[in-house]
């Protein structure tokens, strides 16, 4: 996907102009660039953090992918965003997020689906990063689980899986027993309950 880009003044910013800096950088370059803060959005909430973007810096094309964006906590709006510039030969590492497909049979029976972990840091190459791994759960039993190593058979060759394999993935758990409801208990008088004092109460009658 591709996002219009141009250079700017390092220290300069224009996000009044409807405009989010960022810079483009690797071990090799490092230029400060501007972007159209409703174009990122678009292409941020389509591609995420894992997939290749085609930045066009001032109409040249730098293959990248998002590495951080700095929110403002009070209007939930980008301040910045800090794209790595990919090299076709250099491998990079990336989070990719992890798809459910179907519904695990231990739901079926009652149990719940407990997802613990809903993406895998790994280094690849960029032209074999997948957008997204599938993971189908719907033999899943009552009692079972999927861990990070269970995905091996399920990336790439190529790629190298940076996370602890023992992290749980996600489980199917037994359902949560219901507690009793308590019956309420007998009034042992048919006075009404006070529930506040007046002053006169609280001093005693004279």
């Amino acid at each position: 996907m591709e996002l219009q880009a141009q250079k700017r003044e390092a220290g300069k910013t224009s996000r009044g102009q409807g405009s989010l800096p960022g810079i483009v950088y690797n071990r090799e370059m490092n230029v400060p660039v501007s972007v159209d803060m409703k174009a990122f959005d678009k292409v941020f909430r389509s591609q995420g953090t894992s997939s290749i973007i085609d930045l066009m810096i001032d109409g040249q094309n730098q293959e990248v992918l998002v590495k951080a964006v700095q929110m403002d906590k009070r209007r939930r709006v980008p301040q910045h965003v800090d794209f790595y510039a990919v090299m076709a030969n250099q491998t990079v590492e990336v989070n990719v997020p992890i798809t459910l497909i179907g519904t695990a049979e231990g739901v079926r029976d009652g149990g719940v689906l407990d997802v613990q972990k809903r993406d895998v840091l790994i280094s690849i190459l960029p032209r074999l990063i997948p957008q997204h791994i599938d993971v189908d759960v719907s033999s899943l039993k009552i009692g079972d689980s999927l861990h990070v190593r269970d995905l091996r058979s399920i990336l790439p060759a190529e790629a190298e899986i940076l996370d602890d394999e023992d992290i749980t993935l996600l489980a199917v758990v037994p359902p949560r027993a219901e507690e009793p409801v308590e019956a309420a208990a007998a009034p042992t008088s048919a006075e009404p309950e006070v529930i506040t004092k007046g002053k006169k109460d609280e001093e005693g009658e004279e």
